[in-house]
């Protein structure tokens, strides 16, 4: 068995290169460029820099511009829905048209990667599938949390909403390696829990989905706050100092020692 570092920074000599995907407001991409400014001010040095920001949304409703240019960073956009408008295909993997065409969207971003010599990617709030390898996300559930089949019970769009539903106590961020499915990578770490407060019973909010959602949305920002913000970029940085590895069957280790549900942030 061989474990091999994400990123090894005594290989590489040099700090870890990050490319940041995003499609809205960009608040993890601006914690993670938080993160990296404030290690360079305590510490003297940051393990990774954020190189640019790609977004996949250029109508105006993604801020990755405005936190480009307050950061002197690179930014570049690829519009995904006017690059399916124009082609006449829906939105979608599930057909072996919309994989290919996928792959074709992102090759912009493969060569910009490349270009720019990129060593992880980092998704922020990046709302598209992507083809790419070597790609961190961030997503607010505890994807430890199995059903009954064995597989991952909060995934999604709606993660939130499900796990209240379903009756968890707490709430959880993970960040994951990505592989070809949709939250389906090795998990790298969770985040310290948030209580789930109810304000009416559960079952009064199963029969009242307005209600459910007003909840879910709430939950979300508070878990955004104390989950996806704290892990995000610390992630990045223990990655950036050669902390997390992989072995051949992409089964994470954190210093050596095998975490099966990922490092939790306790």
């Amino acid at each position: 068995m061989t474990i091999k570092p994400i990123f090894d920074p005594e290989k590489m000599g040099r700090a870890m290169r990050v490319a940041a995907f995003m499609s809205g407001s960009g608040t993890n991409i601006i914690k993670l460029i938080e993160h990296e400014r404030r290690l360079k001010k305590e510490k003297g040095a940051s393990p990774y820099q954020v190189i640019f920001i790609f977004s996949d949304r250029s109508d105006g409703s993604c801020q990755g511009e405005s936190i480009a240019c307050e950061n002197a960073i690179p930014y570049f956009s690829y519009d995904i829905r006017s690059f399916h408008h124009v082609r006449g295909l829906a939105r979608t993997i599930k057909t072996p048209e919309g994989l290919a065409a996928r792959k074709e969207f992102d090759s912009v971003a493969s060569r910009l990667v490349e270009a720019f010599e990129i060593d992880v990617n980092a998704l922020g709030g990046y709302m598209s599938y992507t083809t790419l390898d070597r790609c961190i996300n961030v997503h607010p559930a505890d994807l430890c949390i199995l059903d009954e089949a064995g597989k991952r019970k909060y995934v999604g769009d709606n993660a939130v909403l499900d796990a209240i539903a379903g009756g968890e106590p707490y709430l959880r961020s993970s960040t994951l390696w990505t592989d070809k499915g949709i939250d389906t990578g090795p998990v790298l770490m969770v985040s310290r829990p948030i209580k789930v407060d109810l304000p009416e019973p559960l079952e009064f909010l199963l029969k009242n989905r307005d209600s459910l959602v007003k909840v879910a949305e709430e939950h979300q920002g508070r878990l955004k706050e104390e989950g996806d913000w704290k892990v995000f970029p610390l992630t990045m940085e223990l990655i950036a100092r050669g902390r997390f590895g992989l072995d051949e069957e992409n089964r994470v280790y954190f210093d050596g020692k095998p975490v099966p549900d990922g490092f939790r942030y306790d």
